[in-house]
């Protein structure tokens, strides 16, 4: 099966991957990362407006353009072929994919519109207090008094938590956990996390008797399906970011020159690009394939996704290792992509789970299939 892109998915990269090569340069990533909003508001106002780019996986009806994950996907891969800081991670390609997840007519007509023109930013609350996607352990807990509910606790690792005006919080109730909407986002505090890769932005909610309503009828595959959402986009960035990462070092090696020749015409070299190479073809294939099952709801979605993500957080790891050992001494400095690839690598390879705990947890999957 081919996961290439078709004609008009290949216009869609070529706008995307057009407009980012000339507003997301080391420069412009550099100053947007020092801003009070860690992004280029003005790239990302253009990519919301010009191109749409927020409302691709939205529904028509409500308010977006229509298109599936695929589509989501590879704008999600040119975001992480661009290494440009923005809100479509968080905001568009896991909480907003949240609440459509959660099956919720009426919160997604309220919330899912100002998502979709870019208006509106959204978070989704997850990470138990080891950080990891675990449910039945996250510290934020839901209380029911007749129909009202609210929402108690702390938890981290929330991408775009500080500035998101609409938030999804998984919370434990009685019956399990499930997911909620949160119904007064100013009364939750907020603290900004410290991160390896500054193009991610993490926050620490807390919540105290914060008003909250359910979302959908508590269907606990709901969570299964918000989590294989969430490990497929990461994996889309990866992909893209380990694409960038060959690209360049490539390039280099065909510049450098040393004993009279391009470093890149070394045999030891080549192999070990091509190496690179594989990896990134099978990380991208992998990723398209988790993003195609999930936007055609296969039986085994849960299980790609979860494979899609191990296999690019090892890709990534392995060539920004190489791209750093290939470019020498300048791949260590401040002013080169580089240590940007390399933080990526490691801030993206343990979020929403390690290679190994992936692995682990899809081995009874794959073992019933042999």
């Amino acid at each position: 099966m081919s996961f290439e892109p078709d004609e008009d998915q290949q216009e869609l990269v070529a706008l995307v991957r057009g407009i980012l090569s000339q507003r997301a340069d080391s420069a412009a990533t550099r100053r947007a990362l020092e801003s009070d909003q860690r992004f280029d508001a003005d790239l990302w106002r253009l990519l919301c407006e010009e191109v749409g780019i927020t409302g691709m996986a939205v529904p028509e009806e409500h308010g977006g353009a229509g298109f599936t994950l695929r589509e989501a996907q590879l704008a999600l891969e040119e975001i992480g072929y661009a290494l440009a800081p923005s809100p479509y991670l968080g905001s568009v390609a896991i909480a907003a994919q949240a609440i459509l997840a959660a099956g919720d007519a009426e919160a997604s007509a309220r919330l899912l519109p100002g998502i979709a023109e870019g208006s509106s930013a959204a978070a989704l609350v997850w990470a138990d207090p080891s950080g990891r996607f675990a449910p039945d352990h996250i510290d934020v807990h839901a209380e029911a008094d007749g129909e009202a509910w609210t929402l108690t606790g702390t938890a981290g690792f929330v991408l775009d938590g500080l500035p998101a005006d609409v938030l999804v919080a998984v919370a434990r109730t009685a019956d399990g956990p499930r997911l909620f909407e949160v119904l007064d986002a100013a009364a939750v505090a907020r603290e900004d996390d410290p991160t390896m890769d500054q193009t991610l932005r993490l926050a620490t909610l807390r919540f105290d008797g914060v008003p909250a309503r359910p979302l959908g009828d508590g269907d606990p595959a709901v969570l299964d399906d918000v989590r294989a959402l969430a490990l497929a986009a990461v994996a889309a960035v990866q992909a893209g970011t380990a694409a960038r990462a060959l690209d360049d070092t490539v390039a280099y090696a065909q510049q450098r020159v040393q004993f009279g020749r391009p470093i890149g015409s070394f045999q030891a070299l080549k192999h070990r690009m091509a190496d690179l190479h594989v990896r990134v073809e099978v990380a991208r294939t992998a990723s398209r394939a988790a993003a195609d099952a999930l936007a055609s709801g296969a039986p085994d979605r849960a299980e790609l996704a979860t494979i899609a993500k191990a296999v690019c957080s090892e890709a990534l790891t392995r060539v920004a290792g190489e791209m750093i050992q290939l470019h020498g001494g300048i791949a260590i400095t401040w002013e080169h992509d580089a240590h940007l690839v390399f933080k990526r690598a490691h801030a993206l390879g343990t979020l929403f789970g390690t290679p190994r705990e992936l692995r682990a947890a899809a081995e009874p999957w794959a073992l019933a299939r042999l």
